[in-house]
C-alpha cells in the first residue's frame, strides 16, 4: 500500500502539532507505523491522500452511525450554514433538540448543551457535587471520561493506549477525590462506599465500556450499582457520550432498563460535529446556571450548525427504529464471521460485543475489566492490524479502542473484512 503523502504529512505535521497529531490515539503509537491522513469519505468508506480506500470501522470514533456524508445531514449543515456559524444567542432549534433527546431518552426532563463529551462529563460531576454538598466520586478503572484533571486517574482509552501511569499536570489534591474500582466489580464499589461513607457525590460509568475496548457490564452489574447509589445518597452518572443512541434509541438506559441520574452525551448527538449534552431530572438539572448557582457556560454551545446536524440525525434515528434491526444484524454477522476466521488459523480470540460496538481480544480468558482487556495480546493486534489496513480495512489504531458498526455496510463489506481477517491473522501468527 502507497503510503508516500500521508507519511510527507506526517513528517510535517510533527513539526507544528505535538506527536502529530490533534489527538494522541491518530498518532498510531500503540500499533506504530504512518497514520493514513484522509481526505474525504462516504458512507462506510474513507479515501486517503495517497488515493487508497478503506472499509471505516472507527466511524469517527462512533458519530457516523449511519456512515459518512450522510446526505440529509449535509443538506441540512448546507442549509443552516448560510445565516452564519455562530450567534451567541438562544435560537428555536436548541429547543427542537431538547424536545427530541428527551422524548427519546428515557427518565430525562431537561437537556444542557455543551461542546464535547469532556465537558459533558465534567459537568455532569460539578452537579453531582453541586447538588449532594460530598466532593468525592467513584470511577471504574479503563473507563475514560474525558480529559478533564479528575477524570485521569486509571483512565483507558488514549491514557491506556500511550502506557501513561500518572498524567503530569494533575495535582496530586484534585486525584485524591477520585476513587476507583475495577470495572464489574461490585463487591469493591460497596467496600468504597463504606469506607467513605456521606463524602461519595457520584458514580460515573460507562455503561457499556468502550475505552479499554468494548467490555460489556455483567449480569447485575449496572442494578447493583443503581441499589448502592440509592441507599447511600449518591448520584449514578451513565457516560453515554459512545452508548447514546448508538445501542437503541433511548441509549443505556433503555437497552438495559436501568434509570440514572444523570447522563451524559456526545459523538452522535452533534452528528459529527463538536458537540456534547448533559441531563436529567428537572429536580437535579435545575440547580446549573442561571436557574441555580452551579455554574457552567459555553461561548458555543448549542452552535447552530451544530444543532441542525445533531438533530437531523437523532430525528432519523428516531423515525427510522428499524435501523437498529438491521445495525444488529450486520454486527452479529461481522461478529460470527470474524471468531470462525481468526479461530480457524489456530489464534485464541475473544469478541466481545454490544449492538453495534465490538471488540477483538486476542487472549483465551473472557475480557471483563481493564485487567483482563491488558492481558491481551498486544503484539498480535499489531500484526493483526497491519494486516488489515494492508487488506484496505482500517479499524482503530489501539486494542484498547471499540470498533463502531455503521449502516452503511454492505454484506460485502462485511464478508470482505471477514476474508481480510482470516489472512491477515495468518500472517499475524507467522510473525
Amino acid at each position: 500500500m502507497n503510503l508516500s503523502r500521508s507519511k510527507s504529512l506526517f513528517q510535517r505535521a510533527q513539526q507544528l502539532i505535538p506527536g502529530g497529531v490533534n489527538s494522541p490515539v491518530r498518532a498510531f503509537k500503540n500499533v506504530g507505523g504512518t497514520p493514513p491522513f484522509i481526505q474525504s469519505a462516504k458512507g462506510a468508506y474513507l479515501f486517503d491522500e495517497d488515493g487508497n480506500q478503506y472499509i471505516d470501522y472507527v466511524n469517527s470514533w462512533g458519530p457516523m452511525i449511519l456512515g459518512h456524508a450522510y446526505e440529509p445531514v449535509i443538506k441540512a449543515i448546507q442549509e443552516k450554514v448560510i445565516h452564519s456559524t455562530s450567534f451567541g444567542a438562544p435560537t428555536e432549534l436548541e429547543i427542537q433538540i431538547a424536545e427530541l433527546i428527551i422524548e427519546m431518552v428515557p427518565n430525562i426532563e431537561m437537556v444542557r448543551m455543551v461542546n464535547s463529551g469532556t465537558e459533558a462529563c465534567m459537568s455532569a460531576i460539578r452537579l453531582a457535587r453541586g447538588y449532594t454538598g460530598k466532593n468525592k466520586f467513584i470511577k471504574f478503572e479503563g473507563c475514560y471520561h474525558g480529559h478533564a484533571d479528575m477524570f485521569l486517574v486509571s483512565a483507558g482509552s488514549g491514557v491506556a493506549t500511550l502506557g501513561i501511569q500518572q498524567v503530569p499536570g494533575v495535582p496530586e489534591f484534585v486525584a485524591q477525590d477520585t476513587l476507583t474500582a475495577p470495572y464489574n466489580n461490585l463487591t469493591k464499589v460497596e467496600e468504597l462506599v463504606s469506607k467513605h461513607k456521606d463524602e461519595i457525590a457520584a458514580v460515573i460509568v460507562e455503561p457499556v465500556a468502550g475505552n479499554m475496548g468494548c467490555v460489556l457490564p455483567q449480569e447485575g452489574f449496572l442494578q447493583g450499582l443503581r441499589k448502592v447509589c440509592d441507599e447511600n445518597n449518591i448520584l449514578l452518572i451513565f457516560d453515554e457520550v459512545m452508548t447514546g443512541f448508538r445501542l437503541a434509541p433511548g441509549g443505556a438506559q433503555e437497552l438495559f432498563n436501568i434509570k440514572a441520574d444523570l447522563v451524559t452525551f456526545g459523538k452522535i448527538i452533534g452528528g459529527g460535529l463538536p458537540v456534547g449534552a448533559f441531563a436529567g431530572k428537572k429536580e437535579v438539572m435545575e440547580h446549573i446556571a442561571p436557574s441555580g448557582k452551579i455554574y457552567q457556560a459555553g461561548t458555543l454551545s448549542g452552535n447552530p450548525v451544530a444543532m441542525i446536524a445533531g438533530y437531523t440525525l437523532l430525528k432519523t434515528l428516531h423515525d427510522n427504529p428499524d435501523i437498529y434491526t438491521h445495525l444488529e444484524e450486520k454486527a452479529t454477522y461481522l461478529e460470527k464471521g470474524l471468531q470462525e476466521a481468526i479461530g480457524s488459523e489456530g489464534i485464541l480470540n475473544q469478541v466481545n460485543r454490544c449492538g453495534s460496538m465490538m471488540s477483538i481480544f486476542f487472549t483465551e480468558y473472557p475480557v471483563t475489566d481493564f485487567v483482563s482487556s491488558s492481558g491481551a495480546n498486544n503484539g498480535l493486534f499489531k500484526h493483526f492490524f497491519h494486516g488489515m489496513l494492508e487488506a484496505g480495512i482500517y479499524l482503530p489504531p489501539s486494542s484498547f479502542e471499540s470498533w463502531f458498526i455503521c449502516n452503511a455496510l454492505t454484506k460485502e463489506d462485511l464478508d470482505k473484512t471477514i476474508q481480510a481477517a482470516k489472512e491477515a491473522a495468518k500472517k499475524a501468527k507467522a510473525n
